[in-house]
């Protein structure tokens, strides 16, 4: 059995908990930063990084539940006895499992850009990003990034001069544990949770989005009884396009939720 090290965790603010769920080759950083000053102005926001991403050692192999047990016993470690999720990508199934397995401390769930379990589209996406990085072809998973994880209009505005050093910048920034992180992905299956999932939740569609398409947000909503429903458009990386759009969607759901 793989030893899973504890992972590196920031605490933010004050008041009722929120636990971050990140994304597959994402991290804590890459994908709150933007919005987490706002969610800690009235919250305690707990941020775990999953290993290989952030300061939390690489670990050999991760599964689901492994996620599950690493971000839970952060939320000890800080104190909170009960927490909203905020899930996204891959994070979006690390919450829904946690819910079904702790149905008692879960108050809320928002899911961004998430789904139940990859569909054809995404893991022939998951097999490249899979091929590229075991090829050590850094350069070439980053530009499978840019057009599988941001939307159309965003990168076309990026001015032809500035495409090289964006894309360096894509690729300075995978993380190690970027291979195991969407192995999870691509064996993840939450489905038989939705129907049990008791607590508010917002899921967020990202209208662009080609890398995990938005009709698994959709799945998601109609899956989980009561679930709030709402889109933004643009592709898989709301926090780089629409950073303040996503933000007030979360933050207005949280505080008409008085989670």
């Amino acid at each position: 059995m793989t030893q899973i090290p504890a992972f590196a965790t920031t605490v933010t603010g004050s008041g009722p908990g929120l636990l971050l769920a990140h994304g597959a080759g994402g991290s804590i950083e890459g994908n709150y930063a933007p919005i987490i000053p706002a969610l800690a102005e009235h919250h305690t926001v707990v941020a775990p990084d999953y290993p290989g991403s952030g300061a939390t050692p690489r670990a050999e192999r991760l599964t689901l539940d492994g996620l599950v047990d690493g971000i839970v016993a952060a939320a000890d470690a800080a104190g909170l006895d009960t927490f909203t999720l905020l899930g996204y990508s891959l994070g979006t199934l690390v919450s829904v499992r946690t819910a079904a397995r702790y149905p008692d401390r879960v108050r809320g769930l928002v899911l961004t850009a998430g789904l139940a379990r990859p569909d054809n589209r995404t893991l022939a996406s998951l097999d490249l990003w899979q091929h590229f990085l075991a090829n050590g072809d850094v350069e070439a998973f980053a530009r499978f990034i840019v057009l599988s994880g941001f939307g159309e209009d965003f990168y076309n505005a990026v001015p032809a001069e500035h495409v090289p050093a964006f894309l360096d910048l894509i690729a300075a920034g995978v993380p190690a544990g970027a291979a195991e992180q969407a192995a999870v992905v691509a064996t993840a299956d939450t489905r038989p949770h939705l129907a049990g999932i008791s607590v508010p939740t917002l899921v967020i569609a990202t209208l662009q989005d080609t890398l995990v398409s938005p009709a698994n947000s959709r799945l998601l909503a109609d899956g989980i009884p009561g679930a709030e429903y709402a889109e933004i458009e643009t592709g898989h990386i709301p926090m780089a396009e629409k950073p303040r759009e996503w933000e007030k969607l979360i933050v207005d759901f949280l505080a008409r939720k008085e989670l």
